[in-house]
């Protein structure tokens, strides 16, 4: 008996490797709508955006607030060292003033 199909076993071949292709892709993604929001929903959302907006600027006012304060304090700390520096001086001074006057 003879073939009188030649295009068929070919055929049979091609449909194989493409169904094999097909199933050895990745999925494509199915990109879901976002779900439309309620005027309810935006205004809860909203709020709670202008919550965290505010309580992000309370922290940044506490940060500026310590920066001024540390600040303050180093200057204090600078004015605090220079003044026992001039006060050992002086007491220096008194002291060996007071040697030469008992000689």
């Amino acid at each position: 008996m003879k073939n009188h199909y030649p295009i068929r076993p070919n055929f049979a071949i091609t449909f194989l490797v493409i169904l094999l292709g097909g199933c050895a892709s990745e999925p494509v993604a199915v990109q879901t709508p976002s779900p439309v929001l309620s005027g309810e929903q935006m205004l809860s959302e909203s709020q709670r955006l202008a919550n965290l907006g505010d309580r992000w600027k309370k922290g940044k006012d506490l940060v500026d607030r310590g920066n001024v304060l540390v600040r303050e304090g180093r200057n204090k700390i600078e004015e605090g060292n220079r003044m026992i520096q001039e006060g050992e001086k002086v007491q220096r001074e008194s002291e060996e003033s007071s040697g030469t006057i008992n000689k």
